[in-house]
């Protein structure tokens, strides 16, 4: 069964993030960072940063907040369990740090397929506000799901 591209356009429930020193310590362990502006206040703030920096693919985290980030593959019919995670683009335009409120608000912007429609891509774009309404980022992410021959006939 093929996506319905009608979806294209569709802009999904927006999801805010409060930006905890905590939350950025951990998020910057857990991906490996070594530099100490991601988790020391003080280091930070000698690097001309406010306050903690959020590191690198951060600003993904957002989009997870929500209470069910797969919903919008599950209104479109999609069984999870043929999907992947294809791709993620990021384009920064200024720093998020501990202290702001993030919020991403996202749009399906394309549906397509490959391979006669046995894999179909499902792209969502996402801007990523903090408090004040200036863009801290914008977001590419691509899904993609596979389909067995018997489901396209």
């Amino acid at each position: 069964m093929s996506i319905d591209k009608s979806a294209i356009g569709r802009e999904l429930p927006s999801t805010s993030l409060l930006v905890t020193r905590s939350r950025l310590r951990a998020f910057a362990k857990s991906t490996g960072q070594q530099d100490p502006i991601y988790s020391d206040v003080d280091a930070a703030r000698r690097a001309g940063h406010r306050d903690l920096p959020a590191p690198p693919t951060f600003v993904y985290s957002v989009d997870l907040e929500s209470a069910n980030p797969a919903a919008y593959l599950e209104d479109l019919g999609i069984d999870l369990r043929t999907s992947l995670h294809g791709e993620q683009e990021f384009t920064y335009h200024q720093m998020a740090y501990a202290g702001d409120e993030l919020t991403a608000t996202c749009r399906i912007t394309d549906i397509y397929d490959k391979k006669g429609g046995l894999l179909e891509f499902i792209v969502r774009d996402s801007t990523v506000t903090n408090q004040d309404g200036a863009t801290v980022a914008t977001m590419r992410n691509t899904v993609v799901v596979q389909h067995r021959e018997k489901d396209l006939s």
